[in-house]
């Protein structure tokens, strides 16, 4: 199948998959120079052997059975932690996050993520990994299912954001639109 096809046919989970072939080496899927090819054939085009191959593709059928929860918003463990140990460095234990987004960048809209001591009158709160999310109401159609993460690699690290509401992202992949 095109990687386009597997993009295509996944929207909801577009996002992770696009990281996990990034993740393996696969940078042309941001560029979308060759979303055309097979998955197997742009794997082996860049080197890789069946043994590579074959792991990937583990993780991404492990990754579309995963489900989607849409009725909340939430943070891996990872990110929860590293959101913690960054509390407690600004010597701010027991505050919460604040997520939203903001009209933005060339996709549309932006993703905030912020430090809030408390919530706000119109704000729905979430509880992930310890951690309070604090997100406005007028929001929730666009954030519902979001899943907040922390990832760190060679080309620098931070808070990523998988929105299953996301319709389609600019090529450098800090703004989206829905």
């Amino acid at each position: 199948m095109p990687i386009d096809e597997i993009l295509s046919k996944f929207p909801e989970k577009s996002q992770r998959i696009a990281q996990e072939l990034t993740n393996a080496g696969l940078h042309c899927v941001g560029c979308q120079a060759a979303t055309w090819e097979t998955l197997e054939v742009g794997m082996m085009g860049h080197g890789f052997g069946e043994d590579e191959i074959e792991a990937l593709l583990r993780r991404l059928n492990a990754l579309i059975k995963e489900e989607v929860d849409t009725s909340t918003i939430s943070m891996t463990e990872t990110a929860a932690e590293k959101f913690k140990a960054i509390l407690a460095a600004d010597k701010k234990e027991g505050w919460g996050l604040r997520f939203a987004d903001k009209p933005g960048g060339c996709g549309g809209f932006e993703y905030v993520l912020d430090f809030s001591e408390k919530e706000k009158e119109d704000d729905q709160i979430f509880h992930s990994h310890g951690v309070a999310i604090y997100v406005n109401k007028k929001m929730l159609h666009r954030l519902m299912g979001c899943q907040i993460d922390y990832l760190e690699g060679l080309m620098g690290s931070g808070f990523k954001v998988t929105n299953p509401n996301v319709k389609g992202s600019c090529s450098c992949g800090n703004s989206q639109s829905y």
